[in-house]
C-alpha cells in the first residue's frame, strides 16, 4: 500500500490546517490508519489514529481538542484537521497504517512520505 500525504505549509500560530493522505489500496482491512509527525532533530510521534479494532478515535495527549482525525473509506482516504496550531506542531507529517496503540508509539507497519507543517510565532 502506498500513502501520499498532501495539505501542509506555513501558517500562523493560531490558525488551521486540513491534512489529507490517499491510500493505494484499501485501508478498512487494516487494524488502524493514522499519522505520524516528527519535528527536526527528534523522534517520530504518532499524533492520531482511528482504530477499526475498536471503532475509536485516539489522539496523544498534547494534540487533543486541538486535532481531529476523519476517514472515508470508500475513497481510502484520510485527513486530519488541524486547529490552534502551535509553533511545536511544526514537523512532517505522514499517514500510516497499523494498530492504534503501536501506531501512536510511532511504530507502523506501512506509512508514506509526508508533507511539512511549519507554524509560526
Amino acid at each position: 500500500v502506498q500513502l501520499q500525504a498532501s495539505g501542509g505549509g506555513l501558517v500562523q500560530t493560531g490558525r488551521s490546517l486540513r491534512l489529507s493522505c490517499v491510500a493505494s489500496g484499501s485501508i478498512s482491512q487494516n487494524y488502524g490508519v493514522g499519522w505520524f509527525r516528527q519535528a527536526l532533530g527528534k523522534s517520530r510521534e504518532g499524533v492520531a489514529c482511528a482504530s477499526y479494532q475498536d471503532g475509536k478515535d485516539h489522539y496523544r495527549d498534547s494534540v487533543k481538542d486541538r486535532f481531529t482525525i476523519s476517514v472515508v473509506n470508500a475513497n481510502n482516504t484520510v485527513y486530519l484537521q488541524m486547529n490552534s496550531l502551535k509553533p511545536e506542531d511544526t514537523a512532517v507529517y505522514s499517514c500510516a497504517l497499523g494498530p492504534c496503540k503501536l501506531l501512536l508509539s510511532g511504530v507502523a507497519e506501512y506509512w508514506g512520505r509526508g508533507t511539512q507543517v511549519t507554524v509560526s510565532s
